[in-house]
């Protein structure tokens, strides 16, 4: 007797449609959420840093992110009284021509029968000093215009005289950036601090200081070439101003090779014009200017 036939199963065919959607496959939330973690993390970064920083560092952060900025301001940029800043018996870190770190520490000449050379005479080399230091500072006091930029003159003895600093800071600078020309305000208190130079008789060191941001090789200048530039402008400023070109003994351009702030060679700081008043250590040349001034 013949088997029957097994009957045909039906063939089911399953078809899924996948529709679109963000879901645990996509990729956007991934990126966002990278995003807010790095936000996050630089968020607490910047708070340690805050915390773990001086104010005094925290400024030379803001100064190399922003070297050649010139904030203007109207008010009073503050400061510890009228030529704020070091003073004359702070330690001094910057170094001198001869290599030492050096400190206010100086040694005063004087004759065989001591006098007025003496750092305690009324005439001597300290009283002319602080004399100096009085009258640049009376002259800036009754100058509304420039009484707040009393705080950029620093004053520092050393061995080749008094030296005056003109200071850039992050609201005051000397000259246009990358020039040798002076800015109004610097024109005008360079005036001021020439017309005190003029009433006396020490021979003049000029030199400029540059900070250690680089030229773009592409203009064919350097920071030698700028700071001695700079202090031929100088030069130029206190002779108008009335000092006498004999008066002058060299100039010289240090580029960013002697930093006001060894630290940091990129502070505004170390832009900065110095005159040094060299030491007298006779009293005929004293004696010259006065007759000379009478003539």
């Amino acid at each position: 007797m013949a088997k029957a036939a097994e009957p045909i199963r039906p063939v089911i065919v399953k078809k899924i449609t996948i529709a679109g959607h963000g879901g645990h496959h996509g990729g956007a939330w991934k990126v966002a959420y990278a995003d807010f973690v790095t936000a996050m993390m630089a968020f607490f970064l910047l708070m340690w840093l805050l915390g773990a920083t001086t104010e005094k560092q925290r400024k030379g952060l803001a100064d190399y992110f922003a070297p050649t900025l010139v904030a203007q301001r109207t008010d009073s940029a503050g400061g510890n009284g009228l030529l704020g800043g070091d003073s004359i018996v702070s330690t001094d870190r910057y170094p001198h021509r001869g290599g030492q770190t050096g400190t206010r520490t100086l040694t005063i000449p004087r004759d065989a029968k001591g006098g007025e050379k003496e750092a305690s005479g009324p005439g001597g080399e300290k009283g002319q000093y602080e004399k100096i230091k009085s009258a640049l500072a009376q002259k800036l006091k009754n100058d509304p215009a420039l009484r707040r930029f009393a705080r950029n003159i620093r004053f520092t003895e050393t061995r080749e005289g008094l030296r005056i600093d003109m200071v850039d800071e992050a609201d005051f600078t000397m000259f246009a950036s990358g020039t040798d020309q002076f800015t109004l305000e610097a024109a005008q208190l360079l005036g001021r601090v020439s017309e005190v130079i003029a009433e006396t008789p020490n021979g003049l060191i000029i030199r400029g200081h540059t900070d250690a941001m680089p030229y773009n090789k592409s203009t064919g200048m350097n920071n030698w070439q700028l700071s001695v530039s700079r202090a031929e402008a100088t030069r130029l400023s206190l002779l108008r101003n009335g000092v006498g070109g004999g008066r002058i003994n060299r100039i010289e351009g240090v580029a960013d090779r002697e930093p006001y702030i060894p630290g940091d060679p990129l502070d505004s700081r170390n832009r900065r014009m110095s005159i040094t008043l060299g030491r007298l250590y006779t009293d005929s040349m004293s004696q010259n200017f006065d007759s000379q001034k009478n003539k």
